[in-house]
């Protein structure tokens, strides 16, 4: 397995990162087999992948939970736990809330639901327009010196946002969305973590399973999957997309013997200090990882992939559908649709 530090917080941690938001539940169709889950993280750790991110908003509580007992019986010590804050919910509505006292809060709740007395990265998960980003960052200081995080991270935040928060704390990675088919990041949050020594962590490095290569058209999502929502699953698009996902698995295949899911985790893991979230639900999802390591794309095989995705992908759109609101802007649906 390939290796990262997490920015300059002394902390090692694997280039594939486990994405534990599926195994919550909540926005991907349902809730999921309790052990399953359990033995996906376990058989995480044995193939080498160490970081595990989760976040309390994932199935309100429930990833983090399933985490904590995973690593349970003497696997915490083998584990990098990632875990965020920032977001509040009641009765499934989610809206953020990065004050200080939400922040101290939830790290005490996650602390708890985790089985741990410290979280290795503490990442805020959206940047709060209605709290003045200094607050926040201070209060991850203080959470930093007092041991109960041993480093510190954003999420979702531009350049000019994680300048601002520098001022009160370090910050030791970003978490943007980023893939072959959505890379918004590369306008600034990748320039500046490169510039800062801040590591990346990609989210979304499959594109909500569009890179896997085993969505079709004839798939259906059910429930509250989020990709019943996701523009890119919609028509017109969804047909661009899963005809640059076919032709960039013709490509990966003829040039090398490997799919288009190893191709798409390459490219991000080639984009520099960056580590690819890798979400599964059952330890099979998991078997491809090895394809995906040890290897690299030269340059020709980079601008190849540029070339389909300009042939194929006629209307391309971003992740902003993903985007959680304000507490303001919640208040005011909620009273619309009273």
């Amino acid at each position: 397995m390939e290796t990262i530090e997490i920015g300059t917080s002394g902390i090692a941690a694997s280039r594939i990162a486990l994405g534990t938001w599926a195994i919550g539940g909540w926005m991907w169709g349902g809730s999921t087999d309790l052990g399953q889950s359990i033995d996906t993280i376990r058989s995480a750790i044995a193939r080498g992948i160490t970081l595990i991110d989760t976040a309390p908003v994932y199935g309100f509580g429930r990833s983090e939970t399933i985490v904590g007992m995973a690593l349970s019986g003497g696997l915490r010590e083998r584990a990098v736990i990632a875990t965020k804050g920032g977001l509040e919910w009641q009765d499934g509505k989610v809206w953020r809330n990065s004050s200080p006292a939400r922040i101290r809060k939830e790290v005490e709740e996650s602390l708890r639901r985790l089985g741990t007395d410290y979280i290795d990265l503490y990442q805020v998960h959206w940047p709060d327009p209605l709290v003045p980003i200094v607050d926040t960052a201070a209060a991850l200081a203080r959470l930093l010196k007092e041991g109960k995080i041993r480093a510190v991270g954003v999420s979702n935040y531009s350049a000019a946002q994680m300048a601002e928060f520098r001022q009160a704390a370090p910050i030791h990675s970003v978490q943007p969305p980023y893939n072959l088919f959505e890379r918004e990041a590369e306008r600034d949050a990748l320039a500046y973590a490169t510039q800062h020594d801040i590591a990346v962590l990609c989210y979304g490095a499959l594109c909500r399973g569009l890179l896997a290569g085993t969505i079709s058209a004839a798939t259906r999502f059910k429930g509250d999957d989020l990709r019943r929502e996701d523009p890119k699953f919609q028509e017109p698009r969804f047909s661009q997309y899963l005809a640059a996902v076919a032709a960039l698995d013709r490509y990966a295949r003829q040039r090398y013997g490997r799919s288009v899911l190893a191709l798409a985790v390459r490219w991000v893991l080639d984009q520099g200090n960056t580590v690819a979230l890798w979400g599964a639900r059952r330890p099979a999802q998991l078997d491809p990882v090895e394809d995906a390591i040890g290897w690299t794309l030269d340059n020709e095989a980079k601008r190849r992939i540029d070339q389909i995705l300009l042939q194929t992908v006629r209307d391309p759109i971003g992740p902003e559908f993903m985007a959680p609101p304000s507490r303001a802007d919640a208040a005011l649906t909620t009273s619309l649709s009273a």
